[in-house]
C-alpha cells in the first residue's frame, strides 16, 4: 500500500505544434443543462515575449466570475508556463484563488467557503511536461484527425494533485453555421483519478465526462464544450456567440 501511494501517474510527452497560436479575441456565452443562458464573456489571446497569454473570463448575471489565464509557449511543444483561475459568487460553492508555476512548482490555492471561513494551500510540486491546465481546446486543434491522446491535469481538490485526462474521439456531428453545413469532431475528455477514485466516489464527487467539439478540416476551430468548471459543480455549455446589433 505504501508504494502504491508513493506512485504518481506516469508523466507523457508533451503534444506537438501543429498550428502556431496567435491574436484571437472570441465572444462566449454560457448555457446550462436547460438550455438558459447564465454567463457572458470573452476568449482572449495575446503573443507576448515570445509566449502566449490566454484568458477566459465569464460573467454570471447572478455577479459570479470565472476568471482562467494560461501563459504558454509553442517552441515545437506547447508547454504551460503559469496558471492562474479565479471563480467567485453564488454560482460556485466556494470561491477560489488559484496559481500555478512551472519554473519553480509553487503553488497557491485559497479556497473561502461561504460561511466565510478561508484556507490558504502552499507549497511545490512536480508538473509533467504535458500538464495543460486552461489549454485543452488547444491542444485539441493540434491532434490529427480520428487520434487519441492523454494528458496530464492539476485537478484543485482543493489540495491540487496531478491526473490524467484522455482524450477519445466519439465520432462527427452535422453542425449549421448560417446557411453552410460544417462537421465538428466530437471528443469526449475522460479524467482518470488513479487512487483518488475510491474517496472522491465515497464523498460523491467522481467528475463526469466532459465533451469538447472542434471543427478539424483544414484551419481547427473550437465550438462547443459541455462539462463542469468547478469539482463537483453542475455540467454546463460553453459555445462561441456573434454580436447583435440594435434595431
Amino acid at each position: 500500500m505504501l508504494l502504491l501511494l508513493s506512485c504518481g501517474p506516469a508523466f507523457g510527452a508533451p503534444v506537438a505544434v501543429r498550428f502556431s497560436e496567435g491574436m484571437v479575441r472570441g465572444f462566449l456565452e454560457l448555457n446550462d443543462s436547460a438550455g438558459q443562458r447564465i454567463a457572458s464573456g470573452d476568449f482572449l489571446q495575446l503573443p507576448r515575449e515570445g509566449e502566449i497569454k490566454t484568458r477566459v473570463v465569464l460573467y454570471f448575471k447572478d455577479g459570479s466570475l470565472h476568471d482562467e489565464t494560461v501563459v504558454f509557449s509553442q517552441q515545437h511543444k506547447f508547454l504551460l508556463k503559469s496558471y492562474r483561475l479565479i471563480q467567485k459568487g453564488k454560482s460556485f460553492e466556494d470561491d477560489l484563488d488559484v496559481t500555478l508555476e512551472r519554473a519553480t512548482g509553487a503553488y497557491r490555492v485559497k479556497v473561502k467557503g461561504k460561511d466565510g471561513h478561508e484556507k490558504v494551500l502552499e507549497g511545490e510540486m512536480e508538473l509533467p511536461p504535458d500538464v495543460y491546465n486552461g489549454m485543452v481546446p488547444t491542444v485539441m486543434k493540434n491532434l490529427t484527425k480520428g487520434s487519441r491522446e492523454t494528458i496530464h491535469m492539476v485537478a484543485f481538490t482543493p489540495t491540487p494533485r496531478v491526473i490524467e485526462l484522455e482524450m477519445a474521439p466519439a465520432g462527427s456531428t452535422r453542425i449549421q453555421i448560417g446557411d453552410v453545413e460544417k462537421s465538428a469532431i466530437h471528443y469526449v475528455l475522460k479524467p482518470h483519478l488513479g487512487l483518488l477514485r475510491l474517496p472522491a466516489a465515497l464523498l460523491g464527487k467522481s467528475p463526469p465526462d466532459n465533451h469538447i467539439w472542434t471543427i478539424m478540416d483544414e484551419v481547427p476551430a473550437f465550438v462547443k464544450f459541455e462539462g463542469p468548471l468547478a469539482t463537483g459543480g453542475p455540467v454546463w455549455r460553453i459555445e462561441l456567440t456573434s454580436p447583435k446589433w440594435p434595431k
